[in-house]
Order: structure tokens, then C-alpha cells, then sequence
């Protein structure tokens, strides 16, 4: 064993845990991990009240008999290993009846606790899941299939929740506390993470989690889950090929960030590209990627670094591209400047219902930076920079679709002029409620037409619109 302080205490039955305000309990157990997409089937409120009370003396005995100095030492896979073993001859040596499968879940439910997320863990690693929201301790709903659950998963007070969001946050150097009680933070695996604690969270800390699949979504992936058809994922993959300005604009949870990524799998690996992010979470696959997150405010309210600061930065990186995660504020002038000074290829994400809505959006966000410009000049700068609007929806069965993929044309007096490309049409559900309908191609020819020409990629597009009419 390693780093031991005393040895475990002995005796037929576990003490009840004595009182330690400035130690982390454990949680009520939670289900040990499953392997991706299974679930573990529940267990009975007594036998759950039962290895609560069983996990609480182990932990408090195990916390008696390690030194956190050597584990601080060790890499996790070895604390994992080495405070299973304490556990098991803690069990041992107090002479506590359990069964094989009720001893491997308080392991697994105390190395958890020690070493992950606790009662998160399980959750964490089914693959089927897309959010986990956390209301407070006794409350957490997940999404899978686009449907919103409540679990039988319970953290055992606000004291323990807020103390794994603590954990989750200052691994990224980052802190929650009343003083400053909203946090924006991400998972070892880049999963995004939303923190809101008391006094603004009534009810307890609040935690949001947005996972990410192991499995990294394609394009392909989007056209066999009929997000999308095989042609309008061919124009996409031809536009973000040859360097148009992309918007990825949608609702929130609709996939705009998982877009984004298919969308960056098709740049030349050639190419420097600079992300932007509040919090990282962009999955690029090339090469040459720089890294860029924003850091709020410390103690005394200063060192605080913004979007804006970001992009204005990273002109000065020699970017061929820029990706700004989110644009959600005066950054997005800086953005449009970029994209009309050379860094073609640019990309983001908004939040907005339509194509329409995502350039009026832009438009008031550059106002937000306190640029006292006619409106006939902010758009005139938007119609020049901006290429291509894709919009992503969530429909109310769950399912996320592409519902427009537009191009902006230019202007018609003090009008941005658009074009749909393609366009998701609505025609029913089916029995079971799910949405019936199909992406209809206007056939009209796109506008970056001379630029895949100039990129050797006309012939590709031809053949994805040819398909189209067909």
C-alpha cells in the first residue's frame, strides 16, 4: 500500500461516520459505470439506504488511512487501483457482509467519489446521453433521443453538488462561489460545462453539462441520421473546402457546435487555423490549430480577457482562418473585419431562428460595440463578408435537422438579398410522432460557383446539384 497513516479499525459492525464539517462525504451510490449506451438495472431503496451507510464509514476510514501527499503522486489509473485495494481490506478487516456485486459497487461508487464526478460517473459514461442537468441534489434529467428524463440518480446534500462543481471548475482555473456564482468550464474530454450556484440558483448549485460523443460526427454521420441529404452534405463539404464564410446559426441544442465541427474536417490540413471559445470545446482534426479561450474576472475584479480581445489577438497570429466558437457580442464586428481583410474560410456559430434572424443578429451585436455606423454600412460590410447561413433546428420529436442552407447574395438598396439552396419542408408525423419531411433543392446555382473553380472543385459541385436535379 502507499502513503498509509494509520490502519483501518477492526470490529463486527461499522461505526456510524463521525461528524467531520471540513470532509467531502460521499454521495448516495449511484450505479457503477456500465459500459457506453447500457443502463444498470435499479436497485431497491433499502438495499440503496443500506450501502449509503456502509460507504460513508469506508470512506471515512479510507480518508484515516491514505495521505493525499502520495496520491497526489501517482497517476490516476494507480490511485483508482490502489484505493480499490484499501477498500476491499477495509471491508475485510470490519468483517462486513456483502456480496460480490454489492462490494464492487461501493468500490467503484467511493473511487468516484475520490477521483471523478460521483453520482455523474455512470452518466458520464453512457454515450446515448447528450445533456445531464442538474437541479439541485435530488433532482437530474438527461437528454437521450431528444427526449428530456429525470433520473433515480441524488447527490446526498448541496454541500457534495457543489462540491464536485468546485472540482469540475477549478480544474480549468476557474472558480464558483457567491462572489462570483456563475461558470462557464469544460471536462477533460471538452464536454461543456454550465455552473450556477446560491445566491442566484434558489433552489441549490445548478449544473448543465453538454457531453460529447467518443465517436466524433461527420458529415456522412448527419446525411444517416437524415439530418441532412447526401448532395446538401456535398455543397457543405465543397464550401468549407473552398474557403467561404460560414455562419452555423440555430436554437439552443439544435447542433450548432457539432456542425461546425463536421464542417472544419474538410480544411486543408495545410492550413493555420486560430479558435476562439469561451469555453474550449471545438474538436478540430488538424495539425495547425492554436487554441484560444477567454478567462473571466479574478478576485479583485480584474485580468479579465474577452471575446473581443480573442479575435483582435489573433489577427496578429497570421491566421488563415479564424473560428469564433460562439458570436454573441461586440466580437462579431472584429469577425466581419477579418473575414473582409483576407482571413477567407472564416467560421462561427449564432444564436438565431432563421437565416434572416442570424444577419439581423450580427447586425445588432456590432451595435453593442458602440460603433456609431449607418445601417446601410454595418450591412453592406455583413453582405461582403458572410458566404453561407446554415441553420440547424431541433423539431419538437427531438430530431435535429438542417432546415436551410443559404447563401448571401449581396444587396438590393438597403436589403440583404439571400438564396436558399436547399430547404427543409415540413409535411407530417408519423404514428409514433415523429416528423415527416424532406430537403427540398431550389435548383437555383450557387454564388460560390467561381470560387470552386478556382479551388479545381466545380466539377464536384456540378455533380452534387446534377444528383440534386436527378
Amino acid at each position: 500500500m502507499f502513503g498509509r497513516r494509520t490502519q483501518p479499525p477492526g470490529g463486527n459492525e461499522a461505526p456510524p461516520p463521525p461528524s467531520r464539517p471540513t470532509r467531502e462525504e460521499p454521495a448516495a451510490p449511484a450505479a457503477a459505470a456500465a459500459p457506453s449506451g447500457q443502463r444498470q438495472a435499479p436497485r431497491s431503496a433499502d438495499l440503496d439506504q443500506r450501502l449509503s451507510d456502509l460507504k460513508i464509514a469506508i470512506f471515512n476510514d479510507l480518508i484515516d488511512s491514505v495521505d493525499p501527499g502520495e496520491l497526489a503522486k501517482l497517476e490516476p489509473a494507480q490511485v483508482r487501483e490502489e484505493i480499490s485495494d484499501i477498500v476491499a481490506e477495509i471491508i475485510s478487516m470490519r468483517n462486513l457482509v456483502l456480496s460480490a456485486a454489492e462490494q464492487q459497487v461501493v468500490i467503484a461508487d467511493i473511487c468516484n467519489d475520490v477521483l471523478g464526478l460521483g453520482p455523474l460517473e455512470p452518466l458520464l459514461a453512457r454515450d446515448d446521453i447528450a445533456d445531464i442537468m442538474v437541479n439541485g441534489a435530488d433532482m437530474v434529467y438527461i437528454e437521450t433521443g431528444g427526449r428530456i428524463e429525470r433520473t433515480d440518480i441524488k447527490f446526498r446534500d448541496n454541500a457534495q453538488l457543489m462540491n464536485i462543481c468546485q472540482r469540475i471548475v477549478s480544474a480549468v482555473g476557474r472558480r464558483v462561489d457567491e462572489a462570483s456564482p456563475i461558470c462557464d468550464a469544460r471536462l477533460a474530454d471538452g464536454s461543456r460545462v454550465n455552473v450556477i450556484v446560491p445566491p442566484l440558483a434558489i433552489d441549490g448549485p445548478t449544473l448543465t453539462i453538454r457531453k460529447f460523443k467518443r465517436d466524433k460526427l461527420t458529415l456522412d454521420k448527419l446525411v444517416e441520421y437524415a439530418s441532412l441529404t447526401p448532395q446538401a452534405a456535398k455543397v457543405l463539404q465543397i464550401a468549407s473546402a473552398v474557403r467561404c464564410n460560414i455562419l452555423v446559426s440555430g436554437g439552443t441544442g439544435s447542433g450548432k457546435t457539432t456542425l461546425l465541427n463536421c464542417l472544419t474536417r474538410y480544411i486543408d490540413e495545410n492550413e493555420r487555423i486560430v479558435t476562439c471559445e469561451d469555453a474550449a470545446e471545438l474538436q478540430l482534426q488538424q495539425p495547425h490549430v492554436v487554441r484560444l479561450e477567454t478567462r473571466p474576472p479574478n478576485l479583485e475584479g480584474v485580468g479579465q480577457v474577452t471575446m473581443r480581445d480573442l479575435v483582435k489577438n489573433c489577427l496578429r497570429m497570421r491566421p488563415e482562418r479564424i473560428i469564433v466558437g460562439e458570436v454573441r457580442g461586440p466580437e462579431a464586428f472584429d469577425l466581419l473585419q477579418a473575414m473582409n481583410t483576407g482571413h477567407d474560410g472564416s467560421m462561427g456559430t449564432i444564436h438565431a431562428n432563421t437565416p434572416r434572424d442570424a444577419l439581423a443578429r450580427v447586425e445588432n451585436m456590432v451595435a453593442m460595440g458602440g460603433y456609431n455606423l449607418p445601417a446601410k454600412a454595418v450591412r453592406e460590410q455583413i453582405a461582403s463578408a458572410v458566404n453561407v447561413i446554415v441553420q440547424a433546428s431541433r423539431l419538437r420529436d427531438g430530431s435535429r435537422k438542417i432546415t436551410h442552407i443559404t447563401e448571401v447574395i449581396g444587396m438590393e438598396g438597403e436589403i440583404i438579398t439571400l438564396q436558399d439552396l436547399f430547404v427543409f419542408e415540413f409535411e407530417g408525423e408519423d404514428s409514433r410522432g415523429r416528423i415527416i419531411g424532406r430537403h427540398r433543392p431550389t435548383g437555383l446555382r450557387p454564388a460560390f460557383w467561381d470560387r470552386a473553380r478556382y479551388y479545381g472543385l466545380d466539377r464536384d459541385l456540378a455533380e452534387a446539384l446534377s444528383e440534386t436535379h436527378a
